[in-house]
């Protein structure tokens, strides 16, 4: 059942009641979010999960971005004044970088090394969702297992899955010894200085303190899903906001004059508290999602019957938002499909009901990581900018919805030196 636009008031009790998505076939049963009705594990896992993505732990990461950051801009520069170009493989490789070190605490390089194991196995994985997906004889497992995609999935899994248990297990080793030396392993590095902490060591350190409640297999599902959760969404968002400032240059203009308002003629890095200073920015970032959610829909399995008007839909039935279609409904947003931030001024928004806007969904099962990902995308495109200028392209885009939204004619950008 496909809602295209779903009344709001109906649709907020509706998403309180939701239990979760069926798992993709591609990475498993992830979290139980459609075999376990009443989500005790999910419960479970998001109270212990939360607490991760705190400001004072998503402040650390600004280093992080800003190293893989200028990794991306040494690629872009030599695509500087020449013809349009695709930059979605660009910020894909920088997006998995940023994931990589965030979460598991350890560098893939795969901005220099693309072609690395690692690197293919997570871009082959992604394929490999849509390709089982649009062919329903695939969605039976026998026949998609004997077959050479599901050859390839075993291949794939099997390297994402060791990969992940191999840091699982060497990372709970090291805060283990440094609890029973009496040192904490996690915040301090080899040289005495303040060490960064990922995901992962937060979730061990939380299954260390509530006596197993998360077991290394449950961790190491929860980095699977935030490895691709978390590079594929950033990585669409991030390249339809560069195609924005191109296709908007007096938008692009005021994000630049705010720019220079915090920074100056300054090439100092960015810091956390810099990033907040970026009030426009941000407006245009949420502008950029409301046209171009990184997620269109999204799907839940409905717990309880639930009412419309005259009709009702089943417990057990599947559902999906139509987050694109609501974002561009004119009873929320008046003309709908001109691109203006101002529409997120406070003034703008204060009537504007919570629930038409949801780029990292809604209710309780919303994106845990939402602030994470506004974080990276505002640290990446001040960069950017402070750096280059985007010019508008002749290819239009030619929307479609794969894992995350993409363009069949890439998303395509020119730029100059700023």
């Amino acid at each position: 059942i496909v809602f295209l636009r779903i009344k709001i008031h109906r649709m907020v009790n509706m998403v309180k009641t939701y239990p979760g998505p069926k798992p993709l076939p591609v990475i498993g049963n992830v979290l139980e979010l459609g075999t376990n009705t009443k989500g005790q594990k999910w419960k479970s896992h998001r109270r212990l999960i939360t607490p991760t993505f705190h400001f004072k732990i998503l402040e650390q990461f600004v280093d992080v971005f800003n190293s893989n950051i200028s990794i991306l801009i040494s690629k872009l520069k030599d695509c500087v004044n020449k013809d349009e170009f695709n930059i979605y493989p660009y910020v894909t490789l920088y997006a998995l970088d940023n994931i990589c070190e965030t979460a598991m605490g350890v560098s893939v390089n795969a901005q220099k090394d693309s072609e690395s194991e690692y690197v293919k196995a997570i871009r082959s994985l992604c394929e490999l969702i849509m390709n089982r997906s649009f062919r329903p004889w695939y969605h039976i497992d026998y026949i998609f297992n004997l077959s050479p995609l599901g050859r390839l999935q075993k291949r794939c899994l099997s390297i994402l899955h060791n990969t992940t248990r191999n840091v699982v297990e060497s990372r709970k080793k090291e805060i283990l010894e440094g609890k029973t030396n009496n040192e904490n392993s996690v915040s301090v590095d080899d040289t005495g200085g303040k060490k960064k902490v990922a995901f992962l060591d937060l979730l061990l350190q939380s299954s260390i303190e509530n006596s197993g409640e998360l077991t290394d297999e449950d961790i190491q599902e929860e980095v699977d899903t935030l490895m691709f959760e978390g590079h594929d969404t950033s990585s669409s968002s991030i390249s339809f906001s560069c195609w924005a400032l191109g296709n908007y240059p007096e938008i692009q203009e005021k994000v630049v004059a705010e720019l220079k308002s915090v920074f100056g003629d300054s090439d100092r890095l960015p810091t956390y508290q810099d990033l907040q200073e970026l009030k426009y920015l941000e407006m245009f970032i949420k502008e950029s999602l409301r046209l171009y959610p990184s997620v269109p829909f999204y799907g839940r399995e409905l717990s309880e019957d639930i009412s419309f008007g005259e009709y009702t839909v089943p417990a057990g039935a599947n559902v999906f938002i139509a987050t694109f279609g609501i974002h561009r409904d004119p009873k929320y947003f008046l003309d709908p499909e001109k691109f203006d931030p101002d529409r997120f001024l406070p003034e703008n928004s204060i009537n504007r009901h919570s629930h038409c806007y949801i780029p990292f969904a809604a209710g309780p099962r919303n994106c845990v990581g939402q602030k994470f990902a506004m974080f990276e995308i505002k640290a990446t495109l001040c960069q950017l900018l402070r750096t280059f200028k985007f010019m508008k392209c002749d290819t239009p885009l030619c929307l479609t919805n794969e894992i995350v939204l993409k363009s069949l004619t890439g998303i395509n950008v020119k730029l100059q030196y700023r």
